[in-house]
């Protein structure tokens, strides 16, 4: 299966200093400020997760002169939640562009579902000969009634989409492979607890549920077992090695190799544990994108590769690993050759 990207598109909400959160986080200021995000983006209240994914989507089509009606395939990647429950997001970024006689699919697994929409499409495209041309959104929107921009995660969350278009035998970054493992043993470690069909949402509820802070999270999942909560940390590293080595192996390709690593927006001292796991340079990786802009949920990989291939820091033949680790557990990597 041979496929590669032939434009991208993007739209970010406004930037914003990280700084500017801080008036409500006293007590955790230095802790954010040791992450070093130097600005987020943030959506105006009346802008949706759907509206930044039509607005990166059709600023793809744009750059590529590819008209909405020539797409077989949109795959959304969310990773927060959309306008509405009950609803496709997927379907109805379709409509808007104006994709109808595309299928739409929706991939929901966090900050991974941007990497694995790659695996998405390669498997369309086996599957229908007649697919040629298709659209992958990774987007974000960050519902603060729900979660806190500082404390859902180790990241300062902003509101951004990203988007790819993607052509059957294009040889502009060009898909190679895609690879996950999942560990399933930690799938309530970030869920919500209110709000499903175990605790719906009632009238009752004097404030909406909020996802709790990782530390408080971390007490509970392992009830206090510090060597646990360590064993975790470094299972959660060493795993994504494994799954670059795992994706090079069936590329056929090195490790070292590898020209950049684009990784999920995570904070500094994150990045620099992850380039001493795959020892490789820092400056080989998204890093300082990362600081600029803040974590994008799943449009960080696709929206750093497109600054990556915009800004000529990528030459012809170069290997670029889309990396993330994502709630469920799942760590995915997608491989590509400039």
């Amino acid at each position: 299966m041979s496929f590669g990207i032939v434009a991208f598109g993007q739209a970010l909400g406004e930037p914003v200093p990280v700084s500017a959160l801080m008036d409500g986080h006293p007590g955790d200021a230095r802790t954010v400020r040791g992450w070093g995000y130097r600005a987020f983006h943030r959506a105006a209240p009346d802008v949706g997760l759907t509206d930044l994914a039509v607005r990166a989507g059709g600023e793809a089509l744009d750059r590529a002169g590819v008209a909405p009606g020539e797409l077989d395939l949109v795959v959304l990647a969310a990773a927060d939640l959309a306008e509405y429950l009950y609803w496709d997001a997927a379907a109805a970024v379709q409509a808007r562009l104006g994709a109808h006689r595309a299928e739409a699919l929706l991939v929901n697994q966090a900050c991974g579902g941007g990497v694995t929409a790659f695996d998405t499409v390669a498997g369309r495209f086996a599957t229908h000969e007649s697919h040629a041309t298709a659209l992958i959104i990774g987007a974000n929107r960050v519902c603060e009634e729900y979660c806190d921009r500082l404390s859902v995660n180790t990241c300062v969350n902003g509101d951004g989409a990203a988007a790819a278009l993607v052509r059957r035998g294009a040889g502009s970054c060009r898909w190679l492979v895609t690879e996950t493992l999942t560990d399933g043993r930690y799938a309530d470690f970030y869920r919500l607890d209110a709000g499903g069909s175990a605790r719906p949402f009632t009238p009752a509820m004097a404030v909406p549920a909020r996802i709790a802070a990782p530390a408080d999270r971390l007490q509970e999942f392992f009830a206090g077992d510090i060597m646990a909560m360590f064993d975790f940390a470094r299972t959660t590293l060493a795993r994504n090695r494994e799954v670059l080595e795992r994706a090079c192996a069936r590329a056929g390709v090195t490790t070292g190799s590898i020209a950049r690593i684009v990784h999920l927006h995570d904070n500094l001292p994150a990045f620099t544990d992850l380039a001493g796991e795959l020892g490789v340079p820092i400056g080989r990786t998204n890093a300082d994108l990362a600081m600029a802009h803040g974590h994008l949920g799943c449009a960080d990989q696709i929206f750093g590769l497109g600054r990556l291939v915009e800004t000529g820091e990528l030459a012809p033949g170069d290997l670029v690993a889309l990396t993330s680790v994502s709630s469920g557990m799942h760590w995915t990597c997608t491989l590509l050759r400039v």
